[in-house]
């Protein structure tokens, strides 16, 4: 009995193939970009500018210190993360005039009219050793704070969320609601 021949399947083209699909999937992909924290700088002086020691408000400053261990110090008081959105925003809003927390100018916002601006800084720093997930989850609960001051004031002035208003109420409310957060260079205080 003679042995049956199996067709061969013709490969050549497979390559062909291959090749096209790697193409398809290289133009349809899109690649995620690396994108770091949002911050945003103070303007470059004019090199004429003379330089003036200004005197910042003690009360004007919140310190959020984050140690080697990731506990977390706001303003002179140990706290959890839990409650650091909470401190901020009573910090920069100062709702009963309190001596010891931020002063407020009054400032004529464009599209708004006179508001009381807090003057309140945030000045972060952290310690060499802080892990990251404790750095980025402070940075988020400081920045989930502004946020929420700015959805309140957008609902106040608007009567809509600050991410649903057009780019120049917007910015009226980012000028009502100013994000000042400092960050300070980390230290190494185990070396101490």
């Amino acid at each position: 009995m003679a042995k049956k021949k199996v067709p061969e399947i013709n490969g050549s083209s497979m390559a062909d193939i291959a090749f096209i699909a790697l193409i398809f999937f290289l133009m349809v992909t899109t690649m995620d970009k690396e994108e770091g924290i949002a911050r945003q700088l103070p303007p470059i002086p004019p090199e004429d500018q003379k330089v003036e020691n200004q005197e910042v408000n003690r009360r004007n400053i919140i310190q959020v210190k984050i140690n080697a261990n990731d506990r977390l110090l706001a303003g002179s008081q140990p706290m959890d993360v839990s409650q650091l959105k909470d401190k901020i925003k009573e910090f920069m809003t100062n709702p009963y005039d309190d001596p010891n927390l931020p002063e407020k100018e009054v400032k004529d916002v464009k599209g708004v009219g006179p508001v009381p601006v807090s003057k309140g800084v945030i000045s972060l720093q952290n310690d060499r050793g802080t892990t990251y997930q404790a750095y980025i989850t402070v940075q988020n609960e400081l920045v989930k704070a502004i946020n929420e001051l700015r959805d309140d004031f957008a609902m106040k002035t608007f009567g809509k969320k600050y991410s649903k208003l057009t780019e120049e109420q917007q910015e009226s409310v980012r000028e009502a609601v100013p994000q000042r957060i400092s960050e300070a260079e980390p230290k190494d205080v185990r070396k101490k």
